[in-house]
Parts: C-alpha cells; structure tokens; sequence
C-alpha cells in the first residue's frame, strides 16, 4: 500500500515549507467572507479594532490591493480583531491570507470567548515578500459571542492581513461535504466492456461483481490478549486487516532486564496476523518519553545508552525486516528528547539511518500526539511536526528514506475541531508524503462514538490521508478508552459505528448486465474484485480479478 512514489521529496528535505502556496497577491476572501465584516478591507478598516496595545493601518500593494497592518506590537496576542457572533452547535472554517514585514514567524488565528480559554484555530508559517493562506476553525460549543485575534510570538513582527473569511456550517452541511470528498477520493467510476476472446461484445451478459479486499487501510490496534482469546481472534480477523501492536514490540516489553531479549509474545502476534493476511505496523523502535524507558535503561551514561540504543534498533529491525508495512522510529520525538538529551541532537536522525538501513522497503514513520486533535500545543502543530521531520530527512544517507507521517489522534473530551483537523491534514499535505492516522481513540462520555464517527469520516476523506489504525477493542482486552465490544463480544455503540463504517466504505456484492456491445458503468470504491460474467449464450460463468484504483477508468473483461 505504500510504494515508491512516496519517496521523501528532495525539495521537502532541504525546505520544509517549499511547497505550501505563497501568493504575490491574496486571493479574495472564501464565500465572501461568511460572517466576517468588510473581509476585503475594500472600506478601509471598518468593522476592525486594535486587540492589545499595538496600533493598525491601512496599506496598499502597487496593484492597488488593500490590506491592514498590526504594528507596534508589545504582547504577542496584540493583534487586529473583529467581535463576531457564533451560533451554538455550528462549524467555522476559517481562512485568512497572511504576510509579515521580515523573514519567516508563525501567525496564528485565535478566538477569544468569554469564561473560556483562548482557541486556537490554526496557524502558518508565514513570510515577507508574500502572502500564505492560514486556515483552521473552531466548533461552537454555545452560542456566544467571540473575538477574532491574530498572535504572534515575536512582537516585533508586524502583521499583515487579507481576505478573511469566517464560515458557517451546520454537521449536517459538513457532512454533505465529507460525503463528496469521499466519492472523490476513495471512489473511481468505471466502464467495463466485455467481449470473447475474438473481440466481439458480448451483448447482455451477467456481470456480478464482489470486492474482496479496500485499498484503503482501516484497521485497529491489538494487544496480547488475542493469543488466547479465540473470541478475539474470530472478532478480530473477520473486520481488520490492518494493525498496530499496542505494546509488545516496544523495548521494554522486548527486553524488561538488560541482555535478556524476549520477542515471544511479539512473535506470536505475528504469526497470527501473517495467517489471517493482516498487515502490521511496527510500534516502536524507540520512545523519547523518559517514563517509558525500560527501568534499567534510564540511569545509564551516555556511552552506554548509545551501545544499548544501537543493539536495541539492529534487533528488533533486524528481526522483523520485510514483515512490517511501517516503522515507527522515535516515537513521540517532538513532546520528548530523551535520546537527544543524552546523545546529541541528531540521534533521532540516526536511529532513522540505521532503521532505513536495515529495512529500506519499509515506511519510516514520525509519529506524535496533539498535532491533529487539539490546537493550543504548539510543540507539535504542523510547522512544528514538518520542521522536525525535515531535520531528520535532510541528515546525510537519510534524502531517500521511505518517509511517513504518523498522527496518534488520542482525542479527549468535547466536540472535535473538525474545521481545524482538516487545515492540520491542509498544511501536512503539502510534502506530499503519506499522512496515517495511527491509535485513534476518543475517551469515555455519553457522545463517545458519535465524535468517533465525525473524526474516522474527517480524515477518512481526506486525499492525503493514507490509513487509519484505531487503538480500540474488546472490553475483555483492556480496551478502556474506546471499547468497541464487551465481555460478551457483543457491539457498543462506538463497535456499531466502526461496523457501520466498514460496511459504508466497501462496494455491496452487485449484478448487473451489460449493454447490447458489451458495456456497464458502475462506481466502485478502491480496491480488489472478483468479476463474475455469465455467457448469456452458453450460461456458463467465468470469474476474473482485477483492482481499482484513483486512476482507473476502463477496464477490458474477456471472458
């Protein structure tokens, strides 16, 4: 599922920001401006305030373009704003182009609401000389008013804006939207013809045809209690065909006492993936979290955590090189610096050398948290998350590693941001390298699955989205957080959803015929089928395979 044409590009490793969309001049403002009063700044500064201590004016490009200007600033939040009213239950895409008056600084759109803590809505990496597209949103939990700011941590940044939008959509008007992005991106429609082997059509034959496996990878975490539990097994092998172990290939399960290496859980999980056609992603080679060392690793020095860490990646790559489809090197690498603390600030880059080394067919995978699910850590939002990446892609002998971008998407309580988990899958998009989403789970409260259900759709639909590894199951399993079945296997409400799921994303077993020279047209989601054509001559049947994917549109049948 994930080949050669994911090869990190050479313009992504040496400038991480090379390929998102600069502009000499703004585009005008989405639908509008929605909500957003004089969005165009076509009457001057109507409508506008100064947020903070700074001061804004007005300005205008050689083309005659105006725009508003944030300067003097002494605060970071100091800041054109404009006082909107958001209606409760809605989603507010928002969008805004942004330039800065030297060099390049994050610009960030935050809202203000009163008796809450400031949202942050979506940043960029904006630049002098011209103008970037900050997108984002922000779910209305109530109706109340808000204030629209710009931050910037750098106060002597003067900030520059245009065309700003602020649109409305009910979950109903979203999910309209997920639904054509989906008939987009994950469907292709398709004319088949069907003729003899002499060429000739075959007027009105019986076609039946039955996907039997989505090129889309939706799979879902396993832990070792499937090794005993038949109950697991049947549950598990009958829906996914993707998976992550959640803990049993991590070093402290691998080797709990130094020198005493013990892959037999790890191993036996792999064969029962291998058996039932499961592909695997490896979790994880390292974890940069100091907690989650094993015990004997946390007090060595310097010299000896670099030969243990070094025995530690030849091992377990070593030992399970061309079964894994992904690697997760150093695991949430940008919360933690473990490895870098003690070993220089390119151990992660090395421990990705020396993976790619040993597994070079094999996806190597950033993986962290909050850069998808929540948008005031900024440590690991999408600049942050694209900067390190491409510090690790630009060390030398790494420029030809098959690169991935791993998002956890541990999502907590509350309604999720939708508007600004799609500006986040937007701004990854742009190094064109294959995004998954890799543990996904929701905490327990009463809209539990209905927020899973809006989550797997918002990234299921996204183009550069390429998989979805949910860290979910059975109650009997320890799956607390998002439990999908209980102690009797039977569905809870999130288990309906990712049934419910798995059968809306897959084409029903269909028959039709084809036409009097030999044509039918159908829509089909990616993935493999098997083709049924019954001779309407003779009655007797052939059955064929054949793949569909994004570039498919014809397909010859001789039957």
């Amino acid at each position: 599922m994930i080949d050669a044409e994911h090869r990190i590009c050479h313009a992504f490793s040496s400038n991480y920001n090379a390929r998102t969309k600069c502009l000499i001049e703004p585009k005008t403002a989405q639908g509008g401006g929605g909500i957003i009063a004089n969005p165009d700044f076509t009457h001057g500064m109507e409508g506008w305030a100064v947020h903070g201590q700074g001061a804004m004016k007005e300005e205008m490009s050689r083309n005659g373009n105006r725009f508003i200007v944030a300067y003097n600033r002494t605060q970071s939040l100091d800041s054109i704003s404009q006082k909107v009213q958001l209606g409760g239950g809605l989603i507010y895409s928002f969008s805004a182009w942004i330039q800065i008056n030297k060099g390049s600084e994050r610009v960030a759109v935050v809202f203000k609401i009163p008796h809450t803590e400031l949202v942050i809505g979506g940043r960029v990496l904006a630049r002098n000389g011209c103008w970037s597209l900050l997108k984002g949103g922000i779910f209305a939990n109530f109706t109340s008013h808000a204030d629209i700011l710009f931050e910037s941590n750098n106060t002597a940044t003067e900030i520059w804006v245009d065309s700003v939008c602020l649109q409305p959509f009910t979950l109903e008007q979203w999910r309209a939207q997920q639904d054509k992005k989906i008939d987009k991106e994950r469907k292709s429609k398709v004319r088949f013809k069907v003729t003899y082997g002499n060429g000739t059509a075959m007027d009105s034959a019986t076609v039946s045809i039955k996907q039997t496996r989505s090129e889309f990878p939706f799979g879902c975490g396993m832990n070792f209690h499937i090794i005993d539990s038949t109950d697991y097994q049947n549950w598990f092998a009958s829906r996914f065909k993707y998976t992550t172990f959640t803990n049993q290939m991590k070093w402290y399960s691998n080797e709990p006492k130094q020198g005493q290496e013990n892959y037999t859980v790890a191993d036996t999980m792999v064969k029962f993936a291998q058996k039932n056609g499961i592909s695997i992603r490896g979790h994880n080679i390292l974890w940069d979290d100091p907690k989650y060392q094993p015990e004997w690793v946390k007090n060595l020095t310097s010299d000896e955590l670099r030969k243990a860490a070094a025995k530690r990646v030849d091992s377990v790559v070593s030992r399970y090189t061309g079964q894994l489809i992904a690697w997760d090197v150093i695991n949430e690498n940008l919360h933690f610096s473990f490895f870098e603390d003690k070993l220089g600030k390119n151990a992660s880059s090395r421990y990705f050398k020396r993976a790619y080394e040993l597994d070079p067919k094999t996806t190597m995978f950033l993986n962290e948290f909050n850069t998808i699910e929540y948008g005031n850590d900024e440590d690991v939002d999408p600049i942050s998350y694209m900067k390190k990446l491409s510090a690790i892609l630009s060390y030398p002998g790494n420029q030809g590693i098959l690169a991935g971008i791993g998002l956890e998407g541990h999502f907590g309580v509350g309604q999720p941001n939708l508007a600004y988990m799609r500006s986040v899958l937007d701004i990854l998009s742009s190094t064109g390298l294959p995004i998954w989403l890799t543990e996904v789970d929701v905490v327990k409260e009463p809209n539990q699955a209905e927020y899973l259900e809006q989550i797997l759709r918002e990234v299921y639909c996204h183009h550069a989205v390429k998989g979805i590894i949910m860290f979910a199951g059975p109650a009997t399993a320890g799956f607390n957080a998002t439990t999908l079945v209980d102690k009797d296997f039977k569905n809870t409400p999130s288990g309906d959803v990712v049934d419910k799921l798995l059968d809306e994303w897959r084409t029903k077993p269909t028959e039709t015929k084809a036409d009097g020279e030999g044509y039918f047209e159908m829509s089909l989601f990616h993935g493999d089928y098997n083709i049924t054509i019954r001779n309407p001559v003779t009655n007797c049947s052939t059955t064929l395979s054949c793949r569909v994917t994004k570039g498919t549109t014809c397909i010859h049948i001789i039957a």
